[in-house]
């Protein structure tokens, strides 16, 4: 049978293969499909992140995702309670439309699709069918509360753009030949030799070396100087900030298809402290992309014990040092969570490894939902609620 309009409706907090196969269920079956994102203000992981994710994974041309904020309390029991969640899911109905929230103009649904209990008395308060998808979770035996209580345990049932919100991302950074590369490779390969979500742990390379490597060599074709260095070359704010974007972008694109654990070998920060290096000045540009990257460990490499390596387009030892100061020092400034490693690569590999445990180990915060009885009931939430 197929509906006219059918509906489900959800925190998606987050999102997981049991809310994508009962939303693409639905959209099997109805000529048109509305899908209510409701969300809290309590709850941590925002209501436009969630939309775009549903959005993202359900681009069929009936389906429309439909944010809702829904900070009204959770009683099942209570007539009262269940009109002012359907009222405000209405009035998101009308918003979509564009018919506005007027009683009159609230279009009408024929089918509610849940996998819940109280999905029937939904439906009844829609005037509804209710349609029930998979109840007992057998194909997808996952929720959201058991995501958000151990994301990496529930890793594979979760969507590209939610495992890239949610992987930890660690940045290996120093001066130039510190081993910084070195590092960042080995220490994806440790946590990839785990297993299972584990195995798909990546490292991120350097944007900014390709991109260097590819002006100077480009400077010295134009020239015609092989001897040409960096310091010969003109710079531009613009060129960091492409920088800038370019390595977050291939970072996503790692994180999307990755573990709950990314490495990455520099970042915005870094390029931030090169083009003070090269401009002499900081730039809002870059410091912005900083300021918007999700990273949550930095390593900074010593030079101490490294012996400096002229791969042909590095500055110079010289400057080794000073950078691995100005690193040190903006690392502190900034408070950023860091440590820095010494030593022969094996030490340096085993403080590294338990730094991350440490912040693996601290897993995920999430902010509490709302639960019936004001937090007060021990189980676990509804996934596909009437309520944030």
């Amino acid at each position: 049978m197929t509906f006219r309009h059918g509906l489900v409706i959800g925190k998606f907090y987050p999102p997981h293969a049991g809310h994508h196969h009962l939303i693409d269920t639905a959209a099997a079956r109805c000529a048109r499909l509305t899908v209510v994102v409701a969300a809290s203000p309590v709850e941590s992981v925002p209501l436009a992140l969630r939309t775009a994710w549903l959005r993202e994974a359900h681009p069929q041309p009936q389906v429309e995702i439909v944010p809702v904020v829904d900070d009204v309390e959770i009683d099942y029991d209570s007539d009262e309670i269940w009109a002012a969640h359907v009222a405000a899911f209405r009035n998101g109905l009308a918003l979509a439309a564009g018919t506005g929230t007027g009683a009159l103009d609230r279009p009408e649904v024929d089918a509610v699709f849940s996998s819940e209990p109280y999905g029937p008395e939904l439906a009844r308060r829609f005037g509804a069918a209710h349609v029930p998808v998979d109840p007992p979770r057998r194909r997808h035996p996952v929720s959201g509360t058991a995501v958000r209580a151990d994301p990496a345990g529930r890793w594979e049932w979760l969507s590209p753009p939610v495992r890239a919100y949610l992987a930890r991302r660690v940045v290996v950074v120093g001066a130039e030949s510190s081993g910084t590369t070195t590092l960042a490779r080995a220490l994806a390969a440790h946590y990839a030799a785990r297993g299972g979500a584990w195995a798909a742990t990546r490292w991120v390379p350097e944007y900014g070396r390709t991109y260097c490597e590819e002006k100077l060599a480009a400077a010295r074709r134009a020239t015609g100087r092989p001897d040409l260095w960096l310091d010969d070359l003109d710079w531009e704010t613009a060129e960091f900030t492409l920088i800038g974007e370019r390595h977050l972008e291939l970072e996503d694109a790692c994180a999307r298809a990755g573990s709950p654990l990314l490495v990455c070998d520099t970042d915005a920060f870094a390029t931030a402290l090169w083009h003070e290096r090269y401009l002499g000045a900081p730039s809002p540009e870059v410091e912005r992309l900083h300021a918007r990257a999700p990273h949550h460990l930095w390593i900074l490499t010593d030079v101490a014990g490294v012996p400096f390596e002229q791969d042909g387009w590095r500055d110079g030892e010289s400057i080794r040092e000073w950078m691995h100061g100005r690193f040190r020092a903006e690392l502190r400034r900034r408070g950023l969570p860091h440590l820095e490693v010494t030593g022969p690569h094996e030490r340096r590999l085993a403080a590294a490894v338990r730094a991350v445990d440490d912040l693996l180990d601290r897993g995920w915060e999430f902010g509490e939902p709302l639960r019936p009885g004001e937090l007060s009931s021990p189980g676990p939430e509804p996934d596909h609620l009437p309520a944030g």
